[in-house]
């Protein structure tokens, strides 16, 4: 078992979303930003390039070196991260902000919103620690 937004979860998030199938132009840079984490806000970057997560990093990045930055409160990463909660329904509603170009985010929408991505996401809740 793991932590819910560790390192470690991250790099599973990484190994598994390797495998999610092409997607030809589905491509950004997201960073997540995570305030209200028990230990301290959480930031971390993923890299989807054409359906596939092929990078995360830890930590914060440059603003000039991602496409997008997602804004979230903890209890709602953590909603995300479950499945609870999809992150687009949360940005409709106004729980989660986005700082960039919303084309960024459309772009990885036929990777975020696939069946593949949904049993990645709920492989991963089943693997964190609750």
């Amino acid at each position: 078992m793991v932590a819910l937004l560790s390192p470690e979860w991250l790099d599973r998030r990484r190994d598994l979303g390797a495998g999610l199938p092409e997607r030809p132009g589905a491509s950004a840079r997201l960073q997540h930003v995570v305030s209200g984490a028990p230990d301290g806000p959480v930031a971390y970057v993923e890299v989807f390039e054409d359906g596939r997560l092929t990078a995360v990093s830890w930590g914060p990045a440059d603003e000039t070196a991602v496409d997008v930055t997602i804004n979230e409160t903890y209890a709602d990463a953590v909603a995300i991260a479950r499945g609870e909660l999809d992150l687009h329904v949360g940005f409709m509603q106004g729980r989660v902000k986005i700082v960039g170009p919303m084309g960024a985010l459309m772009a990885v929408l036929p990777a975020t919103q696939s069946e593949e991505h949904a049993a990645l996401v709920q492989q991963l809740a089943d693997q964190a620690d609750r």
